[in-house]
């Protein structure tokens, strides 16, 4: 679900068995990726997954680190990450969204071999795309609560209604 000039694309780890039974990006319920996304102001109206269409009016798009489906992220391998950040790096080129927003540190950590990043913006570019990792919105992710989730997109939204 991507297109070219997105004000932010947001990158997955992997699509789990859910998506990839349904075709739909963070189908899982319980997954708190379309109401951090609502929440924090990106959206009007929280969209159900089967409206993921609906992100392109918005400027926004999702694409994920790896295409394989599997039941947890942590299944995949190291070498799967590195080439999943080498094919996103040029997909980002080629499309040039202003934002691409990795969720997960750890996936992001593994894709583009930087260990010390943090949640929140980054000093690496591709290209003219700015970075930022966002926390993983999966309910595994409990560190992370509904409320400061939402405040961490936000802080994403403000950074890319500014330029």
């Amino acid at each position: 679900m991507v297109a070219d000039g997105l004000r932010v694309l947001f990158c997955g780890i992997n699509p789990g068995l859910m998506t990839a039974a349904t075709g739909h990006h963070f189908a899982r319920p319980g997954n708190r990726f379309w109401p951090a996304l609502h929440r924090s102001g990106f959206t009007p109206v929280l969209l159900p997954p089967s409206e993921q269409r609906e992100l392109l009016s918005y400027g926004l798009g999702i694409t994920n680190v790896v295409a394989r489906a599997t039941a947890r992220a942590d299944e995949l391998s190291a070498r799967e990450y590195r080439e999943g950040g080498r094919l996103l790096a040029v997909k980002v080129a080629r499309l040039r969204p202003r934002w691409l927003a990795v969720l997960g540190v750890t996936a992001y950590r593994a894709a583009f071999d930087d260990r010390k990043a943090r949640v929140g913006p980054q000093v690496r570019t591709i290209g003219g795309t700015r970075v930022w990792v966002l926390p993983n919105p999966s309910g595994l992710n409990a560190h992370w609560t509904p409320a400061t989730l939402a405040e961490e997109f936000a802080r994403l939204r403000e950074a890319a209604e500014e330029g």
